[in-house]
Order: structure tokens, then C-alpha cells, then sequence
């Protein structure tokens, strides 16, 4: 006879596990403390196999019903059910482990471990309230352009039009992070270049307030250009130079071992000596390997052996990208 849900309610716990069987293959087992599971016993490839089809009262019969049913539909399609429930589980974990959210928290627990409490706290902040309730669960592969933009147009929306820059810039560390892992392919946010609000441009000469400067600074840290662009910028507030001087600069006058960049400037006629902290010494060995090649420190992108320096452009344009420009 097939169970009925007043059998099942009925249903009372003994000294060892035992069954009610319904139909099709599929039972009730209830266990001495009560448990009860809807299981559902099958062949395949001629073995003998049982899936779970839930727990009691979560599962009705109705539910278990359909899911047999289900799995008897595979069957006849040559599809072992347990194998594919174990597959389905596998998916979901792995497009779990290469969700946006799960990359971004990744990225930020190896990468702004050295960025202050308070750099930190906003791009956590930006995440948790700009991101991640919309892209969060996506496996970063899967995000489209025109899906990110619609969570950039909502921090537009709230008229925070340097955040959802920053946001963008962001992402774009993300998502080139994700390729470096395997994760994905290609970082999809230069396909959003323009296509969020002008920023109010600011005047570059006329930061001078801790609280603009240090605004300057997060945005430099986030400049998704070119690598020897970003590291003349995050150079220059630690050499306090000249553009033209920064530019220049050559290899061959950094001395690594005194921590000293030595110069002379030809319109003045003056040895200039420039100290190096531990900081700019940090960015130009990370730099060496890219252009230590060639006579310049900032070569320019025109000239791949490096017997160029980078135009007065590079930087202004640079700037200008980030909302600010010259004074």
C-alpha cells in the first residue's frame, strides 16, 4: 500500500530502524530516535543504489514523490542520480569559491594589509554596501560589463560620484587579481572607461589639507592605468620634485645602497641629492624589474628600450582621470 502523511504522522520510533514502504522504489525509514527520511532505492548500470530525497516534515510526501520521480527521469536518460546530485554539489561549491565576494575578501586580506585602518575600513565599507549585495554570489566569470555598471550608477544615483569611481577602480583590482589566480579570463572594467559621471575636477597645486591630501593618495593607490605611470605618482609625494625632474630620473643615478637619488640639474647648475625613505626605495625596486633595462626610471610607453622619458602628459592625463588637474 503507498504511505499516506496521516501513516507517517503516525509513525512511532522502535528499539531499531525499520521502514514503510510507498511505491516505485521509495521508503520511509524511521530511526529509533524518531528521524524520519524519505529514501528511494534504484539500479543503475546493474547496482543497486539509495538516494536521500529529504527529511520529514521539511520533505513532504508530496516533495519526496516529485524528487523520485525526478531521479527515475534520469534514469531512463542514463543519468545516475546520485553522481549527478554529487556533481550539482561540486558546481555550487566551486562557483561559490570564485564568487566576487569571495575573491574581492581574498584580495583585500593580501593586499591592503599594509594600507592604513581607515583605507581599509572604506573599501570594506564599499563592499559590503555598494558590491557585494549585488555581485557578491556571482561567479566573477560571469559578470558582465552592463552588470557592474548598474551597481556603479547606484552610487552615482546617491550623487557619491568620486566613490563610485573609486569603486570602479576597485574592481578593476579585483578582477585582475582573479586572473592572476585562475579565477578568469579578462578584467572587464576598461570597458566601462567613460561611461560613469564626470568627477568635480579639483585643483592638484591646491591640495594642501591632510584630509585632500589624503584623498589624493587613496586615489593614486587605486589608479588602474599603467604600471610605470602609477609608480611616478605614488613616488612623487615621497621625492617632493619637480614633474620634469620625476620624469627624467635615471637609473643610474638611484644609489639602492645609500638610499640616495643624485641629479644634476643642468638650468641651475646644482648637484641635487634626494633622500630616499624606505617607501620610495620599495617603489622603485618593485619597479627595476620593468624598466631597469633602459636609461630611464619612467620611460616612455613609446619607446619600449627605455631611451625615452615618460611625457609631461603621462601624469596630467593621469590625474585628470582621477578628477583632478593642474593648478
Amino acid at each position: 500500500m503507498p504511505l499516506s502523511d496521516t501513516a507517517i504522522k503516525n509513525a512511532k520510533p522502535k528499539d531499531k530502524p525499520y521502514k514503510l514502504t510507498d511505491e516505485k522504489g521509495m521508503f520511509l525509514l524511521i530511526n529509533a530516535n524518531g528521524s524520519k527520511y524519505f529514501r528511494y532505492n534504484y539500479r543503475f548500470n546493474g547496482k543497486r543504489k539509495t538516494l536521500s530525497l529529504g527529511v520529514y516534515p521539511l520533505t513532504t510526501l508530496k516533495d519526496a514523490r516529485e524528487k523520485r520521480d525526478t531521479a527515475k527521469k534520469q534514469i531512463d536518460g542514463g543519468i545516475d542520480p546520485s553522481e549527478n546530485r554529487k556533481a550539482v554539489k561540486s558546481a555550487k561549491a566551486e562557483s561559490a569559491a570564485n564568487s566576487f565576494e569571495v575573491i574581492a575578501l581574498e584580495w583585500y586580506e593580501r593586499k591592503m594589509t599594509d594600507k592604513s585602518e581607515d583605507h581599509k575600513k572604506r573599501a570594506l565599507g564599499l563592499f559590503n554596501r555598494d558590491l557585494f549585495p549585488y555581485l557578491g554570489s556571482k561567479p566573477i566569470a560571469d559578470i558582465k560589463a552592463m552588470e557592474l555598471l548598474t551597481a556603479l550608477r547606484r552610487i552615482e544615483a546617491r550623487n557619491a560620484i568620486e566613490t563610485a569611481h573609486r569603486a570602479l577602480q576597485i574592481c578593476g583590482q579585483v578582477f585582475r587579481y582573479a586572473i592572476a589566480t585562475g579565477r578568469t579570463e579578462r578584467d572587464i572594467t576598461p570597458d566601462l572607461r567613460g561611461s560613469l559621471m564626470q568627477a568635480k575636477a579639483g585643483h592638484f597645486s591646491a591640495v594642501t589639507a591632510p584630509k585632500d591630501a589624503a584623498e589624493l593618495l587613496r586615489a593614486i593607490d587605486g589608479y588602474t592605468g599603467t604600471f610605470v605611470v602609477k609608480s611616478a605618482l605614488q613616488l612623487a609625494p615621497l621625492v617632493f620634485v619637480r614633474p620634469g625632474e620625476l620624469r627624467q630620473a635615471e637609473w643610474g643615478h638611484i644609489d639602492f645602497e645609500a638610499k640616495e637619488w643624485r641629479y644634476f640639474v643642468t638650468k641651475t647648475e646644482v648637484q641635487h641629492i634626494v633622500p630616499l625613505s624606505a617607501q620610495a626605495v620599495a617603489i622603485l625596486q618593485e619597479l627595476k624589474p620593468f624598466t631597469g633595462n633602459g636609461r630611464y626610471v619612467f620611460p616612455s610607453t613609446r619607446t619600449p628600450n627605455g631611451s625615452r622619458p615618460m611625457s609631461d602628459m603621462a601624469m596630467l592625463a593621469a590625474l585628470r582621470r582621477m578628477g583632478y588637474r593642474e593648478g
